[in-house]
């Protein structure tokens, strides 16, 4: 059965009031069941707001009587669909203790299905006493009231036509994911009806849908849809966390995302969303954010969970400071059982009632730090995912670092999460730009080992607990970091639009300007940078794994040089549809090198390539050769030897074969083609040197070709007649 279709658990009846109802909202009789964590707290009162009312002068606190096991919960009359509410916790004021209660704040329920409302940025956000330079003492409790500066959450009706909605199910080996952002998809494609622009429901119009589908994606991944904020330094400048990155609300949906105003239309946007892609048998992977929160470190603002119960959801350390392997000023704690439930009970929540395919992880080494502070990969957290019937069934992966002591674990986490390859962006940017830049300026490149690894799936990192190729999601470029066109056109970032001197954003890029840094009208330098994007791009696009293409890079979307537009919500990140003639040609080639991916399965196996004996003749599955056509033996560890030939000998009678041909020197390369085992004759099918795809070229056996400098191509195996 489809992951969502799965029971969910039973409401408590009125004869086990001893045990809390379900987190958040239930619906009961005359109004709802609500149900709080806030295991430290000495009060907790449910507070209903009328529509309309943005000051919250019709404020109704109905106070939760019961409590059990850290829980605070009670029946709420006339909380129904449509209600506005909040929550406010009282307690203890004990900061270096991790006790931050204070009843003046209003607080977002944790399992609020829907957010109306903004954060407005104010000494009143905060628990403690701050000036209007929002800094402040924390010993010092503020009694401003937050009531008219925060969201509320909203009770909405899950209830939605689905119809005959099944996931597609792609496999692994069949999957190719595209990460893209709601605004920047849609904000200036032509197709899209301008008041959808920028949307969910723009997402899902047809003539967005038209092009992945015409590209040839399985998974669209999308960055934070969660309801989320902007961090106050951002709000001083100006700018917006663009990205999405800072977390409010781990159920509810983004509501500045949809077309729809009111919170129920937003809800049923982003179904309506799903059901579209699936028909159109595409994917939807959301990029969830649960290493920390928008609340930042102890001195921000109390929002949600530090009013509820700091020393519950949050790592601390023993004076009660927040001990941050994020960056971002705190770490969720998912070694405490209620934090790690509503991680839990979020992930099924989009699973179930919005239908989502899988996550990605962001900063997943946070998610399994254990009782000593390191990862550890049978963290609870990680054993749940595993286990549990609905989350074990989608896809789970995981970006496999933080910013903690031993916080890179490439390869590390547990089947069957998949995980970004750093590895492999590393690799294939030094060896197609950093090394062809030292060549260029008379230095020596890199041998050509990593890059074989890569190419075959990386089983160094992967090969363990039988995983497989398909572990890897092979990545040359992210949503962080420059474009694929900006990793030829730049040398340096340029992110002065951030308001913060430059000096944010990573100085590591490995790019090449090819001679001019930015634009040019030099024909020589914008050919060159065209050949260097279309071997990257078939590197990516031809390696054993699971390729994730960025939103824009197969129309070489440009960001100016900025390596970091998290901030910008402008054109810099908006997609332009635009297309100059050698786009048009990009375009073409990432089509024509996803269809060759999709028809020849021996580029996307499902198993290590061993050298091992397959098929009638007994070839093996991988052979790689040099220049000359012989074994690459010691040349493998000879820096100057960048040509080789990876052979992939097709399974049985009904599948071809391929070669792969490399030639990352700064010379042309005669090499001489293997014979195909059988007969028969390699039919040249893309070749990187070229600005477009062209017709396949038949070559005879035992043929010597040319390969330009710094190019890929790929020829497959025709049998004759």
């Amino acid at each position: 059965m489809p992951p969502w279709d799965h029971p969910s658990p039973t409401p408590p009846g009125p004869l086990t009031r001893d045990l809390p109802p379900p987190p958040g909202v239930t619906p009961a009789l005359g109004g709802a069941d609500v149900s709080v964590y806030a295991g430290h707290a000495e009060a907790v009162e449910v507070c209903l707001f009328e529509p309309g009312d943005e000051t919250g002068e019709s404020e109704q606190r109905v106070p939760l009587r019961e409590r059990a096991h850290g829980w605070w919960f009670g029946t709420v009359p006339g909380l129904g669909p449509g209600r506005r509410y909040g929550l406010r916790a009282h307690g203890p004021w004990q900061p270096d203790a991790g006790h931050l209660f204070n009843g003046d704040k209003l607080l977002l329920d944790p399992y609020a299905g829907a957010v109306e409302g903004e954060v407005t940025w104010g000494p009143e956000l905060y628990g403690h006493a701050v000036d209007d330079t929002w800094h402040g003492d924390l010993d010092v409790r503020s009694a401003l009231d937050s009531r008219g500066s925060v969201p509320r959450g909203v009770v909405v009706d899950h209830s939605f036509d689905w119809g005959g909605d099944t996931p597609p199910r792609h496999s692994r080996s069949e999957t190719v994911v595209y990460e893209a952002h709601v605004r920047n998809q849609t904000m200036r494609h032509p197709g899209v009806p301008e008041h959808l622009r920028g949307t969910y429901a723009g997402l899902a119009h047809p003539a967005a849908v038209e092009h992945l589908v015409s590209l040839g994606v399985t998974t669209l991944e999308l960055l934070p849809v969660h309801a989320f904020t902007h961090e106050p330094h951002l709000v001083r400048r100006g700018l917006t966390n663009h990205w999405g990155y800072n977390t409010l609300g781990f159920f509810a949906p983004h509501p500045q995302y949809a077309a729809a105003r009111d919170p129920q239309g937003v809800v049923d946007e982003v179904k309506g969303m799903v059901k579209l892609l699936h028909e159109a048998g595409i994917e939807v992977v959301l990029d969830v954010v649960y290493n920390h929160t928008a609340e930042q470190s102890r001195a921000g603002a109390t929002l949600s969970w530090r009013g509820l119960d700091q020393r519950a959801y949050y790592r601390l350390d023993e004076r009660g400071r927040d001990i941050d392997v994020t960056g971002c000023g705190n770490t969720l704690d998912l070694r405490h059982p209620v934090t790690c439930r509503m991680v839990l009970d979020s992930l099924r929540h989009w699973v179930q009632e919005f239908h989502v395919d899988g996550f990605r992880f962001d900063l997943a080494v946070a998610l399994g730090r254990g009782r000593g502070d390191d990862f550890d990969p049978d963290h609870p957290f990680l054993v749940a995912l595993r286990t549990d019937p609905v989350l074990s069934r989608v896809a789970l992966v995981a970006e496999p670092w933080d910013l903690g002591m031993h916080g890179w674990r490439t390869g590390q986490f547990p089947p069957p999460f998949l995980e970004w390859n750093d590895r492999f962006r590393d690799t294939v940017r030094q060896f197609w730009v950093g090394d062809l830049r030292a060549q260029a300026h008379g230095h020596a490149g890199h041998d050509a080992r990593e890059l074989a690894t890569r190419l075959t799936g990386s089983r160094d990192l992967f090969g363990a607990r039988d995983r497989g190729p398909t572990a890897s999601v092979n990545f040359v470029t992210a949503h962080d970091g420059f474009t694929l066109a900006d990793l030829v056109s730049y040398d340096h970032k340029h992110n002065e639009a951030n308001g913060e001197d430059n000096r944010d954003g990573s100085n590591g890029n490995g790019s090449w300007n090819h001679g001019v840094e930015g634009g040019t009208d030099d024909a020589e330098v914008l050919a060159a940078r065209s050949r260097t994007l279309r071997a990257l791009l078939g590197t990516l696009l031809l390696s054993q794994g699971v390729p994730m293409l960025t939103a824009g890079d197969e129309l070489g979307r440009t960001q100016g040089g900025n390596n970091n537009p998290y901030c910008q919500d402008t054109e810099i990140s908006w997609t332009d549809w635009g297309l100059a003639a050698w786009q048009e040609d990009l375009l073409a080639t990432t089509r024509h090198l996803l269809a060759l991916r999709r028809t020849l399965p021996v580029l996307r196996g499902r198993s290590w390539l061993l050298g091992r004996p397959v098929g009638p003749e007994g070839t093996p599955d991988v052979d790689w050769l040099g220049a000359d056509g012989e074994p690459m033996g010691e040349r493998w560890s000879d820096p100057a030897s960048r040509v080789l030939q990876m052979v992939l000998a097709a399974p049985d009678d009904s599948s071809d074969g391929a070669v792969l041909v490399v030639n990352g020197s700064a010379d042309a390369t005669p090499v001489r083609l293997p014979a195909p085992p059988g007969g028969g004759r390699l039919r040249l099918v893309w070749d990187s040197a070229e600005p477009r795809p062209g017709h396949p070229e038949d070559v005879p056996p035992d043929a010597t070709a040319t390969v330009p400098a710094g190019t890929l191509r790929l020829y497959v195996t025709a049998t004759d007649g």
